[in-house]
């Protein structure tokens, strides 16, 4: 064993959100009169966090005169409305649970609102995933290094013992930060050209869930 535990980012890496998140900021700006936007137009506006998303997704942008009031009505339509078109990638449940039965703690960080974080990964990997962070006031959002350091202290692990797993720049930047080996996966959100145009450097890139258990 290389590491005793593994973080896994959440959208894009264990679970494929965007047809969810496209629908949830689909739903307001319709509300709001405001043009739509495609899944693909999403899934590159994802990443840094709710505000930053809507943000890039209402044309006006945090100068909208009602801006703080859609980014609400987004994040609370979201979180009720996060598992309808939502689920694990291919070989992510068979990933974790070898994970689990070969001794390794396992974690996911994301820059979601932690009641979504918590309630998909208790839906999905609850069985094998015993820490789920997300934003809260108290903690900044990655790429800031506190949701992986306070998964750690949870866990009970040191950085050298820890490998972090994510599908973006962000996730990569995470790693940097809190001084952690970065698993940049290619089924996500970002392709492998998009992740080194924004500074993604290869420590590891995996095209497979199950190329993690040689990693590791």
């Amino acid at each position: 064993m290389k590491y005793k535990a593994v973080i896994f980012d959440m959208d894009g890496t264990v679970l494929n959100t965007i047809e969810d998140i496209t629908d949830s900021v689909n739903y307001i700006l319709k509300k709001y009169d405001l043009p739509v936007r495609s899944v693909d137009e999403v899934r590159h506006f994802v990443g840094n966090g709710a505000r930053v998303l809507m943000d890039k997704a209402v044309p006006e942008g945090e100068a909208h005169p009602l801006f703080d009031q859609i980014l609400a009505e987004y994040e609370a339509y979201y979180e009720e409305h996060c598992n309808i078109k939502t689920g694990p990638y291919r070989h992510i449940p068979e990933l974790l649970k070898e994970l689990s039965e070969r001794g390794h703690k396992l974690a996911i960080v994301s820059n979601k609102p932690m009641g979504a974080v918590q309630e998909l990964n208790k839906v999905y990997f609850g069985e094998y995933v015993p820490v789920a962070i997300g934003v809260t006031d108290k903690l900044r959002r990655k790429p800031y290094p506190d949701e992986c350091l306070f998964a750690m202290d949870e866990l009970g692990v040191k950085k050298e013992e820890c490998i972090y797993v994510g599908d973006s720049d962000v996730d990569f930047k995470t790693a940097v930060n809190t001084g952690l080996k970065c698993i940049s996966c290619l089924w996500g959100f970002r392709t492998k050209d998009e992740l080194i145009s924004a500074g993604v450097k290869d420590n590891f890139f995996v095209n497979d869930p199950l190329e993690i258990l040689e990693l590791v």
